[in-house]
């Protein structure tokens, strides 16, 4: 495969040109994010095309989103099913529906038993849409629980996350971000959050206070820099959960449905934590689709009529979608392709960093790699590799992400190897 093959004008949904497309963007979009200068016309697999039919390896997958990879067939197909059978389109939250039900059920069981230490209850599930939705339904539930079961004032609990954290982008959750830009200006900020430092249990149980109620927490961090913890963290948090009756929740919206090479992210410690965050990849990247999972005793305590809600968490084309992706990620077997390939990849990036002058550090597990370059200029590095065709980013300004769909080939991933190597080492 080449990174540049041309092979025929590819317009996909317009036949605006890249030029028009850039204005428009910039005369009527909000400038947040800093782009590359690609508009992409079609994504299949693991592969991005331009309109010229220039060709990219998907080197990022969204950030987890594509897991399955662009357009997989299965979860298109039931998408498309759904909207032509006209059993999509969002309806009114009094009635039922069967596509939230059946989805519900099965995302339940997705995950093991939550929070076991309150009983064999099974798990509820609780849908939203982006991510960041589902983090706030996690710390709706760790708050009641600490004013309903633990007695604490209403207005005094408190949450205890970590530095360089990243959780989404709504008001209460840049009030405990770490990044200065995230959050000046928009204050006043939520309170109720205690940030330490992350991988470290002995700040962890410093920040402990009689109004402490739950600890939320990203098994690795994406956004903070690809950081793997210190092995027996989790553990730590799950025991100092127990101990002190704390909500342990992962935020698994990044590394979890097979990212890391494990089903969930938290099965690398062997812990289960009270609750769990999932989103992105549940959908197999075509709908916003989030959930948050936890016992169905717990949920059953937080959640009564008219104390939570959303006119399109889980509308029935999320539903079917997610119902599709979940068969998907059993039947292909995704978690364990992510482990393998992994391992390869890994070995051939190690192999690079060995005769590199830029590499400081390559960490990850599974699909979730990171490649940090000593001099801190990690975009530097991604902008060089768009021009020999892979799409990748920086994370934390140092550090390159390496987080392709999880359905990438052993062609491809020799493709992206000699691509790295051109820039990290010739």
């Amino acid at each position: 495969m080449t990174p540049k093959r041309k092979i025929q004008d590819f317009s996909g949904f317009s036949n605006e040109d890249d030029k028009a497309i850039f204005n428009l963007e910039k005369d009527y979009g909000a400038h947040h994010y800093d782009r590359i200068n690609l508009v992409v016309r079609h994504a299949k697999g693991c592969w991005l095309t331009d309109e010229n039919g220039n060709k990219y390896l998907d080197c990022l997958a969204a950030y987890s989103a594509a897991n399955p990879g662009h357009h997989h067939p299965a979860i298109t197909n039931a998408v498309m099913d759904a909207l032509i059978g006209n059993y999509a389109s969002v309806l009114s939250n009094v009635v039922f529906t069967d596509p939230l039900g059946i989805f519900l059920s099965e995302v339940a069981k997705f995950a093991p038993q939550m929070a076991p230490r309150f009983g064999n209850h099974g798990n509820k599930a609780l849908p939203k849409n982006g991510g960041v939705e589902s983090v706030e339904t996690a710390i709706k539930t760790m708050r009641y629980y600490g004013f309903k079961q633990k007695g604490i004032k209403d207005g005094r609990q408190e949450i205890i996350v970590f530095d360089k954290n990243f959780h989404g982008r709504t008001i209460s959750i840049v009030s405990f971000s770490s990044s200065k830009k995230s959050k000046e200006g928009f204050g006043p900020l939520t309170p109720g959050f205690v940030s330490v430092e992350f991988g470290n249990l002995d700040q962890v149980k410093k920040a402990l206070n009689k109004n402490t109620c739950g600890i939320l927490v990203e098994p690795m961090q994406g956004e903070g820099g690809m950081i793997v913890p210190p092995r027996g963290f989790l553990k730590g948090l799950r025991e100092i959960a127990d101990e002190n009756d704390l909500l342990l929740v992962c935020d698994e919206i990044q590394v979890g449905m097979g990212r890391t090479g494990k089903k969930f992210c938290f099965e690398h410690e062997n812990i289960v934590p009270d609750g769990v965050i999932l989103g992105k990849a549940l959908s197999g990247g075509l709908v916003p689709l989030s959930v948050f999972i936890t016992n169905a005793k717990i949920m059953d305590m937080v959640f009564s009529k008219g104390s939570d809600g959303s006119t399109f968490g889980g509308y029935p084309l999320a539903c079917v979608a997610g119902t599709a992706s979940l068969k998907v990620f059993e039947e292909e077997k995704l978690a364990e392709q992510a482990e393998r390939k992994g391992k390869i990849l890994k070995a051939k990036i190690e192999k690079i960093a060995k005769k590199s002058p830029h590499v400081k550090e390559v960490r990850g597990q599974g699909l979730f790699i990171g490649i940090e370059v000593k001099k801190g200029n990690a975009m530097e590095f991604c902008r060089k590799l768009l021009k020999l065709g892979l799409i990748v980013n920086d994370s934390h300004g140092h550090t390159i992400r390496i987080s392709p769909p999880l359905i990438i080939n052993e062609e491809e991933i020799n493709f992206m190897v000699r691509q790295l190597e051109k820039v990290l080492v010739d």
